[in-house]
């Protein structure tokens, strides 16, 4: 078994530093310095393993987007894709609540979302993919680019999520419904 060596202890020190202080401070109130003295560290270390609060902010996203692995197994297994898209959203809501500062940064990035996914795993791409899932299962129209369906689907997802952090208001039927409403449309339903 391999020490894991210092610079990664001090990067997961750090991490988990910011993401305690984002919780608890937020992220605007939450200084760099802040961050070196909760994990331990001198500002010329956390300076030497991250530019800023930003760029720990999106590694801290960017490593919930990674730990897709449960929600691969599901659609490996071809569950019903509605049903994994319903869970994954409320699982979503959950974290976003949970963790409003970070939330914020990642349901209104700085750049403009591509209709294509980055390479890397990402909440896009898993969504994208359930989206296929339901095109192979016949519930989600197979007319449509599934990678353009999924920006659509969290367009509205994340505008609805900045609501909800800004009124506090959720439940779970609220997620079914954007669901349900995206999946069905906003036009009449045929007599």
């Amino acid at each position: 078994m391999t020490t894991p060596k210092r610079t990664d202890r001090s990067r997961a020190q750090i991490l988990a530093a910011a993401d305690q202080a984002f919780r608890e401070l937020g992220f605007a109130d939450t200084s760099m310095e802040a961050i070196a003295m909760r994990a331990g560290l001198t500002r010329k270390t956390l300076y030497n393993l991250f530019s800023s609060k930003d760029e720990i902010a999106l590694t801290l996203i960017a490593r919930v987007e990674a730990g897709d692995t449960g929600y691969r197994v599901r659609l490996a297994a071809n569950e019903a894709a509605l049903s994994l898209l319903a869970a994954v959203l409320l699982d979503s809501a959950g974290w976003c609540l949970a963790n409003p500062s970070l939330a914020r940064l990642a349901l209104s990035p700085a750049e403009r979302p591509s209709v294509t996914p980055p390479e890397r795993p990402s909440f896009q791409g898993l969504v994208r993919d359930i989206l296929v899932l339901g095109q192979r299962q016949g519930v989600i129209r197979s007319d449509e680019n599934p990678d353009f369906m999924a920006l659509l689907l969290l367009g509205i997802y994340g505008q609805a999520m900045l609501t909800t952090l800004a009124t506090g208001r959720f439940n779970d039927g609220d997620i079914r419904r954007i669901v349900r409403l995206v999946v069905e449309g906003i036009g009449t339903q045929a007599a």
